[in-house]
């Protein structure tokens, strides 16, 4: 394949993720669905019996060098994550957050695993676990528009849910790591066990990545606070981040055995929070990874996957659905189990349980890694897909009318009509 080849497929990616995302950006729902119905879409285009279209958007070289680009997306978008991952926010609900994010973790986790054993055997361990894992992904980008839309963003609620994702996010990506590091070290993709010298050294060497990661990352953030006060705004800074991001990611799935994405989620978190030129660093990779990259990814996966809905059979679609169920009321009975506990009101409760019930793109990124270390059946991306969808438009609904009473109850900014003009 010549090189300029690949122009063709990545413009009708860009072109087709761009249109499709603004159409569900406006039907009130996640950018991201737009951009893997824009996969899909593409995808179908490989039935098609036509060999100069099958070989200008489906030869090996062109799937190999946009799966090379997705690979960079997703690093890409944990990094920024990262970078906008704000652990001050832990201090402002203190306990309640950890307690709905434990729940909101512990029980979708168990419902997940409870059902892949039940459809699959409770013989595999690790391979269950992952789909239970899989589960523990939030994504509140739709709770915090639909809450400021409500003026409700600072109220209780809106302070515990966007306190409880971060902290899902950072528990979400160690337990990804672990189960990553145990597939990897075992060299078993069904099960473990526990007490066996790869399992130990797994668990050491996830733990050294994590000490090695941050006392890097105190010195790193040390070099930037001097290149800060030396050239604020230069571009030299956001270079060093990314070039720090590629880094994180390599040596983690390299040397530690934990997941690329856990490098580069860590690496955003050590060079964001406090440092002045976060935001700075944030806006420029988020044109990069969103301009082009991150379409890649999302289309990709759905270009990849799109024969994955031929092939699914009667027992998997039975799991599908089940699983669909578990990931819908496993957020929103944990977290609002939790909320409770820490003397929320009913209504509260379950509005905290609506807000963390929301997926977008880390669910995708966290199925893709199970796909990837074999643990998860590939034809499960439609569920997932099915998942993003779901919660995307239940969240927004029910969250609305949970508030129709208070909105009701406003005093009306109307005057009376008197007879008397303003002036």
């Amino acid at each position: 394949m010549e090189a300029f080849e690949i122009l063709l497929p990545l413009a009708l990616i860009l072109l087709l993720a761009k249109l499709m995302g603004l159409g569900t950006h406006r039907l009130g729902m996640p950018a991201v669905i737009g951009m893997l119905v824009a996969g899909i879409l593409i995808g179908v285009l490989e039935f098609i019996p036509w060999q100069p279209l099958q070989n200008a958007l489906f030869s090996d070289e062109v799937k190999y060098v946009l799966k090379i680009m997705s690979k960079i997306g997703v690093v890409l978008i944990m990094f920024s994550a990262g970078l906008g991952t704000d652990l001050k926010k832990l201090r402002q609900t203190g306990v309640a957050a950890i307690v709905i994010t434990l729940f909101g973790v512990l029980v979708p986790m168990f419902l997940g695993w409870l059902t892949a054993s039940l459809f699959f055997g409770f013989g595999n361990v690790l391979s269950n676990l992952f789909y239970g894992a899989i589960l523990t992904a939030t994504s509140v980008s739709v709770t915090v528009a639909v809450l400021k839309e409500l003026g409700k963003l600072d109220s209780k609620v809106g302070t515990s849910v966007i306190a409880a994702a971060v902290i899902d996010d950072v528990i979400g990506i160690i337990i990804l790591s672990v189960l990553t590091g145990f597939s990897s070290g075992s060299g078993e993709n069904t099960g473990w066990s526990w007490f066996s010298p790869n399992a130990g050294m797994v668990v050491i060497k996830i733990v050294i990545f994590f000490i090695a990661a941050i006392g890097l990352g105190i010195l790193l953030r040390m070099l930037f606070n001097v290149m800060e006060r030396k050239a604020p705004h230069n571009r030299r800074i956001p270079i060093i981040s990314l070039a720090a991001c590629f880094i994180y990611a390599y040596v983690a799935e390299k040397v530690f055995g934990v997941a690329d994405i856990t490098g580069a989620y860590i690496a955003g978190i050590l060079l964001g929070g406090t440092l002045s030129e976060t935001p700075y660093v944030e806006s420029k990779i988020d044109q990069m990874g969103y301009l082009f990259f991150s379409p890649i990814f999302f289309a990709n996966i759905g270009i990849s996957n799109i024969q994955l809905f031929n092939n699914i059979n009667l027992q998997f679609l039975a799991f599908g659905a089940v699983f669909v169920i578990a990931a819908i009321l496993g957020k929103l009975l944990g977290c609002a189990a939790g909320a409770k506990i820490c003397k929320f009101n009913f209504r509260d409760s379950f509005r905290v349980g609506l807000g963390m019930m929301v997926r977008a793109e880390v669910i995708l990124i966290c199925t893709e890694k199970g796909v990837a270390c074999g643990l998860v059946d590939p034809a499960v991306y439609p569920f997932v897909i099915l998942i993003i969808l779901l919660s995307s438009v239940l969240t927004p609904v029910l969250m609305k009318w949970s508030y129709r009473k208070e909105e009701k109850s406003k005093p009306s900014l109307k005057t009376p009509d008197d007879g008397v003009k303003p002036e």
